[in-house]
């Protein structure tokens, strides 16, 4: 099945917020360089890569796992904003946008999921149903 990740909205809601991440963090205290900003920037990173991955796989059932992994990701991202606001890292405007954008990605990610979840047990319906067909074509001839 052929997809593409720039049709998908999901897709460039976790690419602005990475933008979004990138741009905030420049200006972390020197000593979290390699502490939370890192992981921050992985962890965003890591949502939009696994959507664009999960797409370019051939079968239905590796892209919802990949789309899990970005679900994942999603909600550590969430949580490292949160945490870097609580150490008062982000000014209260940079931080309430910021959850607001994980806030949005994280429920699209979960829609996402869910149809691609029903698609998965339409497509396995469908295999055995072709399989049970052809079994019974194979015992009537």
């Amino acid at each position: 099945m052929a997809r593409d990740h720039r049709q998908l909205r999901v897709f460039h809601e976790a690419h602005r917020l990475v933008v979004a991440i990138y741009e905030e963090t420049r200006h972390f205290p020197r000593d979290e360089w390699f502490g939370i900003r890192i992981q921050m920037r992985r962890s965003a990173v890591s949502v939009s890569s696994n959507i664009v991955e999960g797409n370019a796989r051939r079968s239905t059932p590796e892209y919802v796992n990949f789309l899990n992994v970005a679900r994942g990701s999603a909600a550590e991202t969430a949580y490292l904003v949160a945490l870097a606001s609580e150490l008062g890292y982000f000014p209260p405007d940079v931080s309430r946008r910021l959850k607001e954008r994980c806030n949005n990605l994280i429920p699209q990610l979960e829609r996402l999921i869910q149809r691609m979840e029903l698609l998965v047990q339409e497509e396995r319906r469908a295999h055995t149903g072709r399989r049970t067909r052809d079994q019974r074509l194979k015992t009537t001839d």
